[in-house]
């Protein structure tokens, strides 16, 4: 088999691609390299001669020659086309055998390019590049670059995490970040809140965002503020562990929507709808699974209207969960016993976390007057 048509297994970074080499070899056509036709040379046919000219002259029914052997008999003649095949061979060899500097040059810069690419994509969105301070402070005030607002984050997190002495110089700017137009800074920025309960300004800032506009953003702050022994958020807990109503921003005809039981990440696309020039995309503002779907494509929808509901995804279930160990009250069993049955969409982690929950929320309720 011609190994420009075997699948080349590798892996490398996220994403499978076939072998750089073979497609940059694919661009050049292919090069026959053939041989010149031989010719079959002539024969010289020889009459066996006799004992005697007569003999030899009644054998063959012609006069013999008596002076044939006084004759002289050239030699075979050079193949011609051989030798004329043979000197175009050798002035076509260099074009054939030998690529230009220049070609090369731009080979190998192809071959290059291809790999550094992705490598520099994958580098410069990596949230895991650490980042000096003087990085930090940089990316945190560069709001024009929300990707860079979040790696600051992401890297100032571990510093908390670890109680770096020089994470709280940068509270103020968690502060600040609080207001910021775009949910997932808002987002991260009330998660990293909730890892130092020592500063003062987190707990004030926190109980402002359990009114912010994404229901993602409350919930995390409602969980932070768990760690500050705060209960103030214990509804938008609660509410983390029902399915998200996700309804249509404007009026429109959808033009596609996504199937029921699919998995989704937060920002994962739903629905689009379209009306005349105006496209609209509907988001999960969740990860978790498509529960239902109350829309079909081709069907129009008012502003406001369901398209879907979406259940939690395992990781926030089990945040909330454990937070309403903590600040849970009788009312809230009904959507803890939820994830107490035996399901295989409910793994058992999930199924023992809501056990302890509901044993902590009766033990509290049993001792209060």
């Amino acid at each position: 088999m011609d190994h420009r048509h075997k699948d080349h297994d590798h892996r490398g970074w996220p994403v499978h691609e076939s072998d750089s080499a073979d497609a940059i070899r694919n661009l050049f056509s292919e090069r026959v390299v053939g041989t010149a036709r031989s010719r079959i040379p002539g024969f010289l046919t020889k009459e066996k001669r006799g004992t005697s000219e007569g003999t030899a002259g009644i054998e063959s029914g012609l006069e013999p020659e008596k002076n044939m052997a006084s004759h002289h008999i050239p030699p075979h003649p050079p193949d011609e086309t051989q030798r004329f095949s043979d000197v175009a061979s050798s002035q076509e060899a260099p074009s054939r055998r030998h690529m230009s500097a220049r070609n090369r040059f731009l080979f190998f810069l192809v071959a290059w390019l291809i790999v550094l690419m992705p490598f520099l994509f994958w580098w410069n969105t990596w949230f895991g590049r650490h980042l000096s301070d003087t990085q930090i402070s940089e990316y945190l005030s560069d709001d024009k670059h929300p990707r860079h607002i979040q790696h600051a984050l992401v890297q100032l997190g571990e510093r908390m995490e670890r109680r770096d002495a020089s994470a709280p110089s940068w509270y103020p700017e968690l502060v600040r970040l609080a207001s910021h137009p775009v949910e997932e800074v808002r987002n991260t920025d009330a998660w990293l809140m909730g890892l130092d309960t020592s500063y003062a300004g987190f707990r004030a800032t926190l109980l402002k965002m359990l009114e912010d506009r994404s229901t993602v953003v409350q919930g995390n702050a409602a969980l932070s503020l768990v760690r500050f022994g705060d209960g103030s958020g214990r509804a938008q807990i609660v509410a983390l562990l029902q399915p998200a109503r996700i309804v249509a921003p404007s009026a429109g005809l959808v033009v596609d929507v996504d199937r029921t039981g699919t998995t989704i990440h937060q920002g994962g696309l739903i629905a689009r709808l379209q009306d005349g020039d105006n496209a609209a995309e509907v988001r999960s503002p969740i990860s978790g699974r498509i529960r239902t779907l109350s829309t079909a494509k081709g069907a129009n929808v008012a502003a406001g209207a369901e398209i879907a509901t979406v259940d939690p995804g395992v990781e926030q279930i089990w945040e909330a969960l454990r937070a309403l160990y903590l600040v849970g009250q009788a009312e809230d069993l009904p959507v803890v016993r939820i994830y107490q049955r035996n399901s295989p969409e409910i793994p058992d982690r999930i199924r023992q976390q809501a056990v302890l929950t509901e044993k902590a929320i009766k033990e509290r309720t049993t001792r209060q007057p």
